[in-house]
């Protein structure tokens, strides 16, 4: 399976006004992905402060953060150009439509990844930034530039990169981590194989028409179902485990059990019915749970009990 060629990809820049511009290049930042990891984010303030953390100190980390992903984003868009343009999915993105030029982006993505840095130094601590820079490192050169072209276990490795937000929040809070933090960072890193390949299930052509090895093209849609379902149960269990840790209480650890049994419940149904519409249903429902679970999380640390 190869990789296609670049010049796939649309070179030419198109002639915008102001708001076109700036549309383009924000589009280049991917901000629903943004969005997900802020998510994690603030929840990992607010158990490592045991309450609200200093307002201050969560719009630097947040925006900080935001930066930091933008910038990653970006690079990747600029890298995978060439697939983008042959995938359904992503042609209309900036770059194969020819709304920013492929130089530009990629100076724009190394400015917000080094403005992210030295923001993050300055407004929060070092090992913040040293954190949000090893995930831009990781997402561009470890991802998106060896695993994603060459295994199928590209997301599986790949998707510690969108986990490490939580070690951010907890690391601005305290400027060190604890267990407690490493299991958050867990139970994201685990939940991205059955989200990503739900997705991937449902675009299984465009992927194997753009040459990329994910796992339904590699080994079929059902294989991508069974592991998805091993990955769930393994989220599920992990998420509940920080319980153990004590950062959390018992309100917690009832809301992340009630939304796990729905994860599970769609992880299977996908398995047993083994339609399109049914990945679909966990892919969307994935992205809620992550949310509804971190959510938990600042709800059991906010309620007067």
């Amino acid at each position: 399976m190869t990789a296609p060629a670049r010049s796939l990809a649309v070179e030419a820049p198109v002639l915008l006004n102001w708001r076109q511009t700036v549309a383009a290049y924000f589009a280049l930042t991917k901000p629903r992905i943004i969005e997900l990891l802020l998510v994690t984010t603030f929840p990992a303030m607010v158990v490592a402060a045991d309450g609200l953390p200093n307002l201050w100190l969560v719009l630097a980390t947040l925006a900080g953060g935001s930066i930091a992903a933008g910038g990653a984003n970006t690079i990747n868009c600029y890298l995978d150009r060439d697939i983008d343009a042959i995938m359904r999915r992503t042609s209309r993105r900036p770059l194969p439509s020819g709304l920013v030029p492929p130089d530009r982006a990629l100076a724009f993505g190394i400015a917000l990844s080094v403005i992210s840095f030295v923001f993050l130094t300055l407004t929060v601590n070092l090992l913040t930034a040293c954190l949000a820079l090893s995930a831009i490192l990781f997402y561009v050169f470890v991802y998106t530039v060896w695993l994603k072209r060459s295994t199928a276990e590209n997301i599986v490795i790949g998707g510690a990169a969108g986990a490490v937000p939580p070690l951010c929040g907890w690391a601005a809070v305290t400027g060190s981590l604890d267990a407690a933090p490493l299991i958050m960072f867990a139970i994201i890193f685990l939940w991205t194989p059955p989200h990503f390949w739900a997705l991937a299930i449902s675009y299984s052509n465009d992927y194997a028409r753009a040459g990329v090895p994910m796992l339904p093209v590699t080994h079929g849609a059902r294989e991508a179902r069974r592991r998805s379902l091993v990955y769930s149960v393994v989220t599920v269990a992990t998420s509940l485990s920080l319980y153990v840790t004590g950062a959390v209480g018992p309100v917690y650890l009832a809301l992340a059990g009630v939304f796990g049994l729905v994860f599970l419940w769609l992880a299977w149904r996908q398995l047993r019915l083994a339609t399109i519409h049914a990945a679909q249903r966990l892919f969307h429902y994935s992205l809620t749970y992550l949310a509804l679970v971190f959510a938990a999380m600042v709800i059991d640390r906010l309620l007067p009990l």
